[in-house]
């Protein structure tokens, strides 16, 4: 396959992801898994070509052009290992206990947000103390509210100085899958299908009210305080989470209920392709055999910024992997041109049009 169909193209527009059955060869599969058990301690993998000859040596590099266009062949991924373990008592980003999270312990979210290790203690104080406190945690210490602000993620609070956008981005998801997971419980990328039309639509909404995109813009508060621990990731806006919540939904203890995303079922060899808008999330590996294995990359349209050259693993490109300030050239806005690419999703996928015309045609 060196293509989608028409069928996988509107699967795509309407779900927001497609699996693609053994698109990486089992020869690359085994290269990249022998790599993964010849690793030694704390030894990092996301550069080695075995891992990014999962995209650039496979269908997936052909597929991605066809569908999404242009874009620089990944030098890097995230090598995205879960072992076995059961639900914990520690408090998850999302400021709830692990083992009292719904749905395999997934925190969706979106990517290119701050996180920074949450507090495993109640958290006291007014709001904007709790909020003080959170963003001094993070590696470089008490900043203030500034965009030098970074967290364990290594993604800045805010991608400009202006602090107008909240959110790094890019165009499209490739999950890579290594191992089983064609069991739930086994570890598996979560995603909330159909969410990627609410958050390109709250994204717009959010730009005309003051021009501000992300967290920390109209109606969508960073921290939740209300959490369990009082210093939650408010890591969707509610009008995204409530969109996907009803009387079956399940609830933390505390009675809020929480949308119930969809576990990507793979094979060793499948790919899932998502766009950037999609919530996901990681998930609990709790019935496994082994740990899960996927190989995460995140691609951008090389259209957005001809003349940077990304590695395939940043959420945050408009900044460097550490936070620092990128040279652009005169006229050439890249907090403008990543919020108008947040705002118009499919700009960026140039084998949809057709699609998203037929899709969208009064």
């Amino acid at each position: 396959m060196d293509r989608l169909s028409l069928e996988q193209k509107q699967f795509l527009y309407h779900q927001g992801f497609i699996v693609l059955k053994k698109a990486v060869s089992e020869h690359l599969v085994d290269r990249a898994l022998a790599r993964i058990k010849s690793a030694k301690k704390g030894e990092n993998l996301s550069t080695e070509k075995s891992m990014t000859d999962l995209v650039n040596a496979s269908s997936i590099t052909s597929v991605l052009n066809e569908v999404m266009g242009p874009f620089d062949p990944p030098q890097a991924a995230q090598i995205g290992i879960l072992k076995k373990r059961p639900p914990g008592n520690h408090y998850n980003n999302l400021g709830y206990k692990d083992k009292d999270m719904p749905y395999y312990g997934a925190e969706l979210h979106m990517d290119g947000n701050i996180t920074i290790a949450q507090p495993q203690e109640i958290q006291q104080g007014t709001s904007e103390d709790i909020y003080n406190r959170y963003i001094r945690s993070g590696p470089k210490g008490d900043l203030g509210r500034t965009a030098e602000v970074m967290g364990h993620n290594y993604t800045p609070l805010f991608q400009d100085p202006e602090m107008t956008l909240g959110l790094g981005s890019f165009t499209a998801f490739v999950f890579v899958c290594l191992n089983d997971q064609s069991q739930p419980g086994c570890g598996q990328t979560s995603l909330l299908p159909r969410a990627h039309h609410l958050t390109e639509k709250f994204f717009k909404w959010q730009y005309a009210q003051n021009g501000h995109i992300g967290p920390e813009g109209p109606d969508w508060p960073r921290l939740n305080t209300n959490s369990e621990n009082r210093s939650g990731m408010n890591y969707l806006p509610e009008q995204i989470l409530g969109a996907f919540i009803d009387e079956d939904s399940l609830a933390t203890p505390d009675g809020r209920r929480w949308p119930k995303p969809v576990q990507i079922l793979m094979e060793p060899g499948d790919a899932c392709i998502a766009t950037y808008h999609i919530p996901h999330s990681g998930s609990r590996n709790e019935n496994g055999t082994e740990s899960r294995k996927n190989i995460i990359f995140r691609i951008r349209n090389k259209r957005r910024q001809p003349a940077k050259v990304l590695t395939g693993i940043s959420d945050h490109p408009d900044r460097g992997w550490l936070g620092e300030w990128l040279k652009y050239e005169h006229g050439n806005d890249p907090w403008q041109r990543s919020k108008q690419a947040m705002c118009n999703m499919w700009n960026e996928w140039e084998g949809m049009r057709d699609i998203v015309a037929a899709a969208t045609k009064k």
